[in-house]
Parts: C-alpha cells; structure tokens; sequence
C-alpha cells in the first residue's frame, strides 16, 4: 500500500467558461484516490509566453493521495481530454491545463513528468495561489520557500478574481 502524499496542482483555462472548467476540474479530480484540500483564490493572468491569447484563470489545489506521480500524471490528461482540452499549440489557448507542481518531497525527472514542476519558481500565476496555501513549503531542489520564490518574480500581470475556499 502506498502512504498518501500531499500534492500541489496547478490549474489554468483561457478558453470558454474559464471559471466552470476550473470547478468541473476540481470536481473530477475528487474521488476514491485523490482527495482535494484546499482551493487557492482564482487569479486572472495575461498569458506568458504565447501572449495573443485570452487572458487565463488560475488556480492552484492541495490534494492528497496514493497514486503514484505517473498514475497521477495520466489521470490529470485524462481530466484535460474530458474537457475537451487540444493540444495544437504549444503554450496557447486551452479549456484546461493540469500541472503537478510538488508530490511530497519527491524530485524526478522522466522523459514524461518533472516533478517539481520546471517551470513554477519563475511563474507569479503559480507561485502567488501556492503560497496562499503553503508559504512556507520548500521547494526540494531550489531549498527556499514558496514565498521567498514568490518575492523573487517580477513583472507578472496577476489579478485576484475570487477568494480561495
């Protein structure tokens, strides 16, 4: 039997009713072997890197559970296909996107998942709804907390929409 492990995701939708995928996400998310904690805040973000783009909604949820991090991996693809999400630019409009920012302590790297998640410490639309539920949480290979990471990223456009549950 695996001991459950707390896990931080990354939740984010620029397409169609941005506020309903985000909570039909979460909801498909709870079951037998993942049980949702907590909700951050819903923050609205300009997106980064494809910038000709709807804005995104963000969100980031605590969960806990058994799977191990590829079994969560293929789950979470499983939630972006139900909602319809379509892979034809890289970085651009989707209805969702699932991200495993942390599993535990756990540090991997595999040609599927990277675990912590690359690209969390320079993205403020992460670190902002993270640190709102696990300040001072340290990340496992950089070895500062969540909200000195925070204080660290500049220049991010991001706007709180709704206050976490």
């Amino acid at each position: 039997m695996v001991r459950s492990k707390t896990v931080y995701l990354a939740l984010g939708s620029n397409l169609e009713d941005r506020a309903g995928n985000l909570a039909l996400a979460i909801d498909r998310l709870s079951g037998a072997d993942i049980e949702v904690l907590r909700r951050s805040s819903i923050s609205e973000t300009a997106p980064m890197l494809v910038e000709d783009q709807p804005w995104f909604l963000n969100q980031v949820v605590e969960v806990k559970t058994g799977l191990f991090p590829q079994q969560l991996l293929h789950r979470t693809q499983e939630i972006e296909r139900l909602l319809k999400r379509k892979r034809t630019v890289d970085k651009g409009p989707r209805t969702i996107d699932i991200d495993i920012l942390l599993y535990g302590r756990t540090v991997m790297h595999s040609d599927e998942l990277t675990i912590p998640h690359p690209g969390m410490a320079e993205r403020r639309f992460v670190l902002e709804p993270l640190t709102e539920l696990a300040p001072r949480l340290r990340h496992p290979v950089l070895k500062r907390t969540i909200s000195e990471l925070l204080a660290a990223v500049k220049d991010q456009k991001v706007r709180l929409i709704e206050p976490g549950l």
